[in-house]
């Protein structure tokens, strides 16, 4: 970022320009190690004092009952919007780009966006797990919050996929999702 100004009602920023393509996330994808590496670069960051006030909340609505919802809470930025288009890789470096939701939260969350975006690129649930415990904050997590979070994950596509049946990518984040959850062994009921 170059710059930023903001008023009461916009905040505006400025970046570099970059020079890269989408990633690839399949199973044999020369990209997934830079993709690991970026989501460890966005663990890293401090939390802005104005993200203080942007407590992560999407996911507590799915949450299978009320005790599972503080597990998704946290201090760490969150990015979220993780998918081959936003995780830029060129030859002089790799970027995240598409700010448009950061939250701050449990840091565990990005790396398990990873995960169900692997499964839905191809692979097995363990495959892609492998991958996510490449990032520091996803060996540090309590499982028993990856375990809510899975089921929330899986509950929330379910519910935008409803929403929206002709959809495909959503269909295919459901399949996702839910692949996870049951290689993690938790039962997902039906979103109220």
């Amino acid at each position: 970022m170059r710059w930023h100004a903001e008023d009461d009602t916009w905040h505006a920023f400025g970046f570099d320009w970059v020079d890269g393509l989408g990633s690839d996330f399949a199973p044999d994808s020369p990209d997934l190690p830079a993709i690991v590496d970026i989501l460890n670069r966005i663990g890293e960051l401090d939390l802005p004092e104005i993200a203080r006030d942007w407590p992560e909340t999407r996911w507590n609505r799915f949450a299978a009952d009320e005790g599972d919802a503080p597990h998704f809470q946290g201090e760490a930025v969150l990015y979220t919007d993780i998918n081959p288009s936003n995780l830029l890789i060129g030859d002089r470096g790799t970027w995240a780009v598409d700010w448009s939701w950061p939250t701050c939260g449990a840091a565990f969350i990005d790396p398990a966006c990873l995960v169900v975006q692997l499964i839905s690129a191809g692979h097995d649930a363990e495959s892609a797990e492998s991958w996510a415990s490449g990032c520091a904050a996803w060996m540090d997590a309590d499982p028993k919050a990856i375990d809510a979070f899975a089921a929330a994950m899986s509950r929330m596509h379910r519910a935008f996929a409803e929403r929206k049946p002709d959809a495909s990518w959503l269909r295919a984040m459901v399949e996702a999702a839910q692949s996870w959850a049951s290689h993690r062994g938790v039962a997902v009921r039906a979103a109220p």
